[in-house]
């Protein structure tokens, strides 16, 4: 009986993160400052996506001093459930996090107080989520600035610049949390880093953020073993001559989409790659909702998509 019940529970946790299924892509992502929360779009191609709920909210935030929902990642894990952590403020030293079966109903939006022990920390920006396998451990890596705690990288003119490297803490259960370690530490201002599996190696996309000059550009990385082992040599930028951030790749058939923010021109880009070497821009092919800005692409089953259409009516 053992038995049966465990596979039981095994064909429920498939179905409810997407597999055993048609495939279907969703879309988080926040609008303006991301003070009105959560929203989700939809996607059979990978190219066109249709916003749900008529653009309206999904989920509001209500935690952080600032209350904002920036940068919303969601990842299907390992449990059944969806996970999403988000930018809480400009200024926090804390990301938000909240969890849902069914991406309809949340559950209490709460802190995650990962940096609090460094009192210099200036952010706590973009937060990700990668479930490794091998260690059965959700990484969640964020970037922040410590001010003189880095190589140093030439000014901007005003004076503002942040000079930013990847932390994260690990986690089986997101009630429990490691220490803060440094997950990646390159020589350059490193920010919006985006981690996906890839056969028996693992490929992070992450925004080069040196302001001067100004680089502004999406990279890639690849790590043949340990989720820490990232090289620090970067590849030359995939993305083209605009400022693009907030990179979220996402396979699409034997192609590799990575979804990106054009923010100086107000619109998402795409580049797309078989091999993860040789990409394609396709901006010019993708259509997202107007006002889309840095979110997460991920795969769900058709079912789940036929539930958030009846939960949220054009």
């Amino acid at each position: 009986m053992k038995r049966i019940f465990t596979g039981m529970m095994l064909v429920m946790l498939a179905v409810s993160c997407g597999r055993r299924e048609k495939d279907v892509f969703l879309f988080s992502y926040f609008t303006d400052n991301g003070q009105d929360g959560l929203h989700l779009a939809y996607s059979y191609d990978g190219l066109h996506w249709e916003a749900l709920n008529g653009g309206r909210t999904i989920l509001r935030p209500v935690v952080g001093k600032d209350s904002l929902m920036r940068d919303p990642m969601i990842l299907c894990g390992s449990d059944g459930f969806y996970h999403m952590v988000w930018t809480t403020g400009w200024t926090d030293q804390h990301i938000g996090y909240a969890a849902s079966r069914d991406l309809i109903h949340w559950s209490p939006q709460r802190l995650i107080r990962v940096m609090e022990h460094e009192s210099e920390s200036r952010n706590c920006w973009a937060p990700e989520i990668f479930y490794d396998r091998n260690s059965d451990l959700y990484y969640i890596f964020w970037a922040t600035t410590i001010p003189g705690r880095h190589s140093d990288i030439q000014q901007a003119d005003d004076g503002k610049t942040h000079n930013h490297r990847m932390y994260y803490v690990t986690t089986r259960d997101f009630e429990t949390f490691s220490e803060t370690g440094m997950f990646f530490n390159p020589d350059f201002s490193v920010i919006d880093a985006a981690v996906m599996g890839d056969g028996n190696r693992t490929v992070m996309f992450l925004k080069n953020e040196n302001p001067a000059p100004p680089e502004k550009n999406i990279r890639v990385t690849i790590s043949n073993g340990s989720v820490l082992d990232f090289p620090t040599a970067v590849s030359a930028p995939i993305t083209g001559d605009y400022w693009a951030e907030g990179p979220s790749p996402l396979r699409v058939r034997d192609s590799v989409y990575v979804y990106f923010d054009k923010y100086r021109e107000r619109k998402y880009g795409a580049v797309r790659s078989k091999d993860l070497v040789h990409w394609d821009d396709v901006s010019e092919n993708v259509f997202f909702p107007q006002g889309t800005r840095h979110g997460s692409a991920f795969t769900v089953g058709e079912s789940v998509l036929e539930n958030l259409f009846g939960a949220f009516p054009e």
